[in-house]
C-alpha cells in the first residue's frame, strides 16, 4: 500500500485514478482546491505532500489560448516537483497526449511544454501520452452548438475510455519510473464526427450534426491522422460503441428515478 497524490484528482481521469488507487489498496491524497491546494501558485502543497510516495498528475486546463495552457502546465509542473524533491516523492506519474510532438500546434504545443517540464525535473517520472477520451466527443458536442445545430469536427481518433486510461495510470505508478510509457490507445479507429453523432442521436440530443473542417493547425493533423497512435501502443477494451451504450442506459435511468 502506498500514499499517492493525485493532482486534480476529480476531474474526467482524476476521478478514475483516485477510485482504482483506493480499489487496491492505496490511501490517496487529492490536490484540488476543495482540498486545500492550489497548483498554480503552489499554496497548501507542502503540506499536503508528507508521507505521499508518488504523486500522479491529471490536472487540466482547457483553453484556446497556447500560451495560456502553456504557462498552466508548466507552472504546475515546476511547482509540483519541487515540492516533491523536498518532500522526498519517489515518482511523478504525468498524463499527456499521444502525437503532441507530430503536431505542436495550439494545445498539443502546450502539453509537449508540459512533458519537458517534467523531464527537466530532479524527481523521476514516467509519461503516459494516452488518446482522446470518449468524453472528448461530449465536450466537442458542449462547446461547438451554435443555435440548436450541433457541429462536428472531421478528425480521426483512436478514443479510448478514461476510466482505462486511469487504471493505467495507477498501474504505472506502482511500478518504477519508466521514462515514457507505451502509448495508450481505444480498440479501434473513430471519426469525431461520427462519435458526436452517434452520442446525439443515442442520447437524444436534439438537432442536426454537421461534419465540418477546422481551420486549425492541430485538428488539421488530426484530420490527416497524423496524431493516431503507432503500432506499438497498448490497447484498452472498451469502445465507444460500449461506453455511448452506457451512458444512455444511465441517462434513462435518470429520468426514470
Amino acid at each position: 500500500m502506498m500514499r499517492i497524490a493525485v493532482a486534480g484528482g476529480t476531474g474526467t481521469v482524476g476521478k478514475y485514478v483516485t477510485k482504482a488507487a483506493r480499489e487496491r489498496g492505496h490511501e490517496v491524497v487529492l490536490l484540488t482546491r476543495s482540498s486545500g491546494v492550489d497548483l498554480v501558485s503552489g499554496a497548501g502543497l507542502d503540506e499536503a505532500l508528507g508521507g505521499v510516495e508518488v504523486v500522479i498528475d491529471t490536472s487540466n486546463l482547457n483553453s484556446l489560448s497556447t500560451r495560456r495552457a502553456t504557462e498552466f502546465f508548466t507552472t504546475v509542473t515546476r511547482n509540483l516537483l519541487a515540492a516533491e524533491e523536498a518532500a522526498g516523492v519517489r515518482h511523478h506519474v504525468a498524463l499527456s497526449i499521444v502525437g503532441i510532438d507530430r503536431a505542436p500546434y495550439g494545445y498539443y504545443a502546450a502539453k509537449l511544454a508540459h512533458e519537458r517540464a517534467v523531464e527537466a525535473g530532479a524527481v523521476p517520472w514516467t509519461i503516459l501520452r494516452a488518446m482522446q477520451f470518449h468524453e472528448f466527443a461530449v465536450q466537442m458536442l458542449d462547446g461547438l452548438t451554435v443555435a440548436g445545430l450541433h457541429l462536428a469536427p472531421k478528425v480521426r481518433s483512436q478514443p479510448v475510455a478514461a476510466r482505462e486510461v486511469g487504471q493505467r495510470l495507477v498501474e504505472l505508478a506502482e511500478g518504477a519510473p519508466a521514462g515514457h510509457a507505451p502509448d495508450l490507445a481505444g480498440p479501434r479507429q473513430e471519426r469525431l464526427d461520427d462519435m458526436i453523432r452517434r452520442f446525439a442521436e443515442a442520447t437524444g440530443v436534439k438537432g442536426p450534426v454537421i461534419s465540418i473542417s477546422l481551420p486549425n493547425k492541430q485538428f488539421a493533423a488530426m484530420q490527416r491522422g497524423e496524431t493516431l497512435p503507432g503500432p506499438d501502443a497498448m490497447l484498452a477494451r472498451q469502445t465507444f460503441d460500449e461506453w455511448v451504450a452506457e451512458q444512455a442506459s444511465g441517462a434513462v435511468a435518470g429520468a426514470a428515478r
